[in-house]
Parts: C-alpha cells; structure tokens; sequence
C-alpha cells in the first residue's frame, strides 16, 4: 500500500486542487493512504476533514519579510516545524509528498529532500510562489496549470477541478444541467444568460459596473446571474430576470447555464471557463503580483476572453465592451469554440497519475 502526503492549504485556490487530486489518487488506487498537512488556520481544517481525509496540521509560518520579531523567531520554529514534519514523513510511513503551495508546503519540500523521498509540485498560478519556486530546485516532477508558468523543466498538466465542473466539458451533461439550473435561479431558460462574479467576496467595480447597466442588460435579451460576494455594496436591482445573490453554492449549475461571463481571473475560474467553453470579458485583480493577468493569458490569447483592467472597468466602459459582445451571438458562439480549446478538464487525472508514477519508480 502506499501513503501519499499532500500538502498545501491555507486559500481555496490551494486546497481545492489539492482535494481534487486526492479524489483522483482514491479513485485509480482506492487502497492507497492519503494524508493532507496543512494547518490548523487555513481552509483546509474545514474542507479536507469534510472530504474525508485525515489533515495532520502544523503551524502557520509566513516567510518574514521585513525585519521585526517575527523574522527574529523564524529560523527557530521553522526548524522545530521542519523537524516535526520529518517525524511525521518517518513515522506515517510516506512513499511521496506532493505539494500545492501555501504556508505548509515548504516545510513539505524540505522534509520530502531530508528523508529522500520522491517529491512533485504542482503550481496553479501562472506566477509560482515562492515555496514552489524553493521546491522546484528539488524535484525533476514539477507541474503547473498555465503554459507560461516560470518553473524548471515543467509539465502541463492544468488545473485538478471539481469533476461536478469537469463533467459540463460534455455538451449533453451542460445542456441537462442548464435546464436544471434556469429552475433553480428563477430564469428563463429560453434567453442567453450572463453569469457575473467576483470571487466569495466580491469586486467592487465589477458589481457597481453591471449594476448600473441592469435594465440595459435585460433589455437587450439577457439574464443576468449576479453573484456579488459577501462585501458587495449593491443591491438586488429587483428586475425579472436579473438573479441576485451573495454566494452561490453550485457554482456547477451556475456555469452549466451561463453563455457569457464577467469575472476575476483567479486560476480555478480561468480553467473553469476553458473546460465549459464559456467566453469572457476578465476583469484581473490588481492586488498582489499581478498573477490574475498571466492566468488570463492562454484564454486571452486563444480568443476565449479579453481583458479589461480593473482601474478601468466602469459602467461606461462596461457600456464600450461588454453589450456590444454581447450583441453579436456568432461572436460570442465563436469565442465559446476557442475558450474550450485551451480547456483541460482531466487535470486531476494527469497529475494524479505523475505522482503515482513517481512513487512507484522510488
């Protein structure tokens, strides 16, 4: 039997590939035993134990970067982690470790060198991280989920998704789930329908945008599915045919009915996009290290999505871009051919079946 260690969490975007790959291993070897190390802050103390895995949690350990106590106290307690992470590799038996990125991910790669085990990498962003930028230095068995990902001698494998998500590839599973979902949101299932949404928390300029061209929306023949998130500072504009919420819990059913979107460009949801073949306008989140734009940039460049930039991206400016696509159904027909066309809808199969292969060529 062999004992696999995925270790990663802290943000879905981490987790959920993770789980994802967890299920495809269960699946092609249902003997095998699968450990998960995150912490016990992270989303993964909820998710994983949900999915029925068993977490094993260490500390929460930002790198420092700025000079404070913190950085002081750093070296000591990610040795005594790293120490603890050894023991847990020795005394759980552990054939490989596969990594995710996030907070436990680097204490992982250091224990998978230290005790010799096989090590693989996934990354999801197209800008790696700095734990997985330290583990590819390690291991031959890297994988990403973008193209233009900056990591030695990767392998694309795309991004392991929820196979609820993964299923809408099919055209006969997402027309089945289409007329499920239409009942389920209240719409028409007879019209287009655009699907709007900014993450769990929303992105202010994406609500305020296509809430002030509601009606014109609606107008042109459109439903809308907003999902504003749980900041939003707009309201249900209270029009037929215009579906208003904070969250979504099946996110599945929401792209199985959608013909157009407007969104972040988070990993997940650009390959999300790509597996349904749904065309869109991206709107990137400017924070951080521009990653959302190099995630955009197969789907961009495969005629799948433009981009607009956030700082941009103002009712008028939704009024330039977004209605007149929306406007042209053989354009937004053609853009759903080339989104499809970079889609990977078995990514968790593919890096399942490297990390299998690598744990049994050791």
């Amino acid at each position: 039997m062999t004992t696999y260690l995925l270790a990663g969490g802290g943000t879905a975007g981490h987790v959920n590939p993770l789980l994802a790959t967890a299920d495809a291993l269960r699946a092609a070897e249902p003997d095998a035993e699968l450990l998960v190390l995150g912490t016990a802050e992270g989303l993964e103390a909820r998710l994983v134990p949900e999915r029925g895995y068993e977490l094993l949690t260490i500390p929460k350990l930002p790198f420092p970067r700025r000079p404070n106590r913190a950085a002081v106290a750093f070296p000591g307690r990610f040795r005594e982690t790293l120490r603890r992470v050894r023991g847990l590799i020795e005394d759980r038996g552990v054939d490989l470790v596969a990594g995710f990125g996030g907070y436990a991910s680097a204490p992982a790669y250091l224990g998978a060198r230290s005790t010799r085990r096989p090590l693989v990498i996934h990354e999801g962003n197209a800008r790696p991280g700095l734990a997985n930028r330290l583990g590819a230095r390690y291991t031959p068995h890297v994988t990403t989920t973008f193209s233009n990902t900056p990591l030695p001698h990767a392998t694309l494998v795309g991004m392991p998704l929820r196979r609820e998500v993964t299923a809408l590839s099919d055209p006969a599973v997402k027309s089945a789930a289409a007329g499920e979902a239409a009942s389920a949101f209240g719409l028409d299932a007879g019209r287009p329908t655009l699907l709007v949404t900014g993450g769990s928390l929303g992105a202010r300029r994406i609500n305020a945008a296509v809430h002030a061209n509601a009606r014109a929306l609606v107008d042109a023949g459109w439903n809308v599915l907003h999902i504003a998130g749980a900041r939003t500072e707009v309201d249900d504009p209270g029009i037929p045919g215009y579906a208003f919420m904070t969250y979504c819990d099946r996110m599945d059913l929401a792209l199985a009915l959608a013909d157009f979107a407007v969104s972040r460009a988070g990993a997940s949801t650009v390959c999300e996009l790509a597996v349904v073949g749904l065309p869109a306008v991206l709107v990137p989140y400017a924070v951080g290290n521009g990653e959302q734009r190099f995630n955009a940039r197969d789907l961009v460049t495969a005629g799948g999505a433009s981009i607009v930039a956030d700082s941009e991206f103002t009712a008028d400016r939704f009024r330039e871009v977004v209605l007149p696509i929306l406007a042209d159904r053989d354009r937004v027909e053609g853009m759903a051919v080339r989104a499809s066309s970079v889609g990977i809808p078995d990514g968790d199969r593919r890096l399942a079946e490297i990390i299998r292969s690598a744990a049994h060529d050791a």
